[in-house]
């Protein structure tokens, strides 16, 4: 989650949105006080999560065995959490 000036919010909000929709959570400050949060749609958010899901069980299957550090690099490659 990161903090963002009103008035650099409106400079940027392409930019912002491409955060938001890659799962960056932005909230807005006007005078320091947070005045509103961007975050993700939610039915989107879910598709990333039942699409990760489905990563590693399909990696589960060519794969006899998982180490946690196998399944954390996957977790992380290319996904912004």
């Amino acid at each position: 989650m990161r903090e963002i000036q009103a008035s650099e919010a409106k400079t940027h909000l392409p930019q912002l949105l491409d955060d938001v929709e890659r799962g960056d959570v932005i909230v807005i400050t006007r005078h320091g006080r947070a005045i509103a949060r961007l975050i993700p749609e939610l039915d989107r958010r879910r598709e990333e999560i039942d699409q990760a899901i489905a990563g590693i069980k399909a990696l589960r299957k060519r794969t006899s065995k998982v180490t946690v550090e196998e399944l954390l690099s996957a977790r992380h490659e290319g996904h912004r959490y």
